[in-house]
């Protein structure tokens, strides 16, 4: 695999223990029982203090590379979104970010970006850049930016989904359960008919709550649900074992889309006699095609390592709900809307022209980094990308004294397609017309993607923000704020930007 295992075993010995009872002094205290059909309420998500068994895993940060010693950069194009969510939850606990939590790409990948999807093919790819007022002098920033196929004119396959629902004493805690509980009401009645559900329930040991049932018995789907209630240990590896058991059962295979679910705030604490097997059998679960997307609720007593690491071997995502409105759009838009995976084995190669280009950056993707030679083989583990999923990456690029009008390199992809296992392959050119002569002559999305990149860069201290700190970039945003999109997220954005420079002093 493309990175380092961190096995289940040692997340244990870091992770603090779920007791049946961890609702802090003054947390959240779950509503009566809802009823069948009624959601709950949102739960206020008061700060534990201190972050007691959070357990992050520091990515390290990509060096600067000569072109004449290594001219190309290859990586996975599976991302996920939740160290972007996670930064937001620490802001509004009053707290800056742990800088071990952030992960660059992640929380580009957060951003709508708008890019056009491609009209008859996989992937369409855009590129474009320009020097930012972020980078050191004379850097470029360089912006790659595939979108996938959209499924809106193909019926969409039926598809096999099993829930894995953590129910431990810890996800009383703030509320946790519950919130995981109405989101999968919302999901569950946005499936189609020919969709089934399986739900296992894991605290001290797992349990089948619903056998595979067609969607269209919503009745007996949300009676199951609304059934969950916490209390125990975390027997995580049990409650995968158990779910993965399921999934094969009804395993649709290429007539169909076979997904497991795992919510839970990751603190695995008993059952880990086996950690290497059953990571060996999600990544052979995952060559059958049955994706693992893992979502993370909670902070105190939350293994962030654990759960991304689950959802990398699974083929699937990753992402970390902070609110009731998070929680609903993840599960009920971006979950179902995503759910036909398009390219499996989804991989990006960048080859720059050492003669134009001297030396570059991959912003992020340090967990997805692939060897250049692997990028040819098809056997070599990387995303699957599911229907109009976009991906974005950046470089800082130094370029040569004589670089001004000469094309920079070349973008490749490369993907297997799932309906037909076979490879394919997509070249984009890196022209020199890509670079805007300005900053300011750059689309929205882009001088968002630097702020955003450049606030994530001074949040981990990385050396490559040099002496740009928050309140720069802040300053920044604030100046180009009306050329920037106009919606919510952008504006939530900013107020995070505001409220995190703030604690920065």
């Amino acid at each position: 695999m493309r990175k380092r295992l961190l096995s289940l075993a040692t997340v244990a010995l870091v992770a603090s223990a779920c007791s049946s009872s961890s609702a802090p002094s003054g947390g959240y205290v779950p509503p009566p029982d809802p009823g069948h059909h009624q959601p709950t309420t949102a739960p206020r998500w008061p700060a534990p203090s201190p972050y007691d068994g959070t357990t992050f895993e520091d990515p390290g940060s990509n060096p600067v590379t000569d072109t004449d010693e290594d001219r190309v950069s290859t990586f996975a194009m599976d991302v996920d979104t939740a160290s972007y969510s996670i930064a937001q939850r620490f802001v509004d606990d009053g707290n800056l970010p742990d800088p071990a939590s952030i992960r660059v790409e992640e929380w580009i990948n957060a951003f709508e970006q708008g890019y056009e999807p491609p009209r008859q093919a996989t992937f369409a790819v855009q590129v474009d850049g320009a020097a930012t007022p972020f980078g050191g002098q004379g850097e470029f920033l360089l912006r790659v930016g595939i979108k996938a196929r959209d499924s809106s004119e193909r019926a969409r396959p039926a598809a096999a989904l099993t829930f894995v629902i953590d129910t431990s004493g810890s996800m009383e805690r703030e509320g946790r359960l519950e919130l995981v509980k109405d989101s999968l009401r919302k999901l569950v009645l946005a499936l189609g008919d020919g969709d089934s559900v399986a739900v296992v329930a894991f605290n001290d040991s797992a349990r089948v709550v619903l056998p595979p049932t067609r969607a269209t018995d919503e009745d007996r789907i949300l009676h199951a649900i609304d059934d969950l209630r916490p209390g125990g240990s975390t027997n995580v590896e049990e409650g995968l074992r158990l779910g993965y058991g399921l999934a094969r059962e009804t395993l649709l295979g290429d007539g169909g889309i076979d997904r497991i679910v795992l919510a839970s705030d990751g603190v695995a604490n008993v059952g880990l006699t086996d950690a290497d097997g059953i990571l060996r059998q999600i990544r052979d679960d995952a060559a059958a095609g049955i994706e693992l997307v893992s979502v993370g609720v909670g902070m105190g007593n939350y293994n962030d390592a654990l759960l991304e690491q689950l959802a990398d071997q699974g083929d699937g995502f990753y992402a970390y709900v902070n609110d009731l409105a998070e929680a609903r759009r993840l599960f009920s838009e971006d979950l179902v809307g995503t759910i036909q995976s398009v390219a499996l084995d989804a991989k990006v190669q960048v080859r720059f022209d050492s003669d134009v280009v001297e030396s570059y950056r991959l912003i992020g993707y340090e967990n997805r980094a692939i060897a250049d030679h692997d990028f040819a083989d098809p056997n070599v583990d990387a995303g699957a990308i599911g229907a109009g999923h976009a991906v974005t990456a950046l470089y800082a690029l130094t370029l040569r004294d004589d670089a001004s009008g000469r094309d920079l390199g070349s973008v490749g992809l490369r993907w297997t397609e799932p309906d037909v296992s076979r490879e394919s392959r997509l070249d984009r050119p890196i022209r020199a017309g890509d670079l805007a002569d300005r900053f300011d002559d750059t689309a929205p999305t882009f001088r968002l993607d630097a702020i955003v990149a450049a606030t994530a860069e001074a949040l981990r201290g990385s050396e490559a923000s040099g002496d740009t700190g928050l309140r720069d970039v802040l300053r920044e945003a604030r100046r180009m704020e009306s050329d920037l999109p106009g919606t919510d997220q952008v504006h939530d954005f900013l107020e995070f930007l505001d409220r995190a420079a703030e604690l920065g002093g």
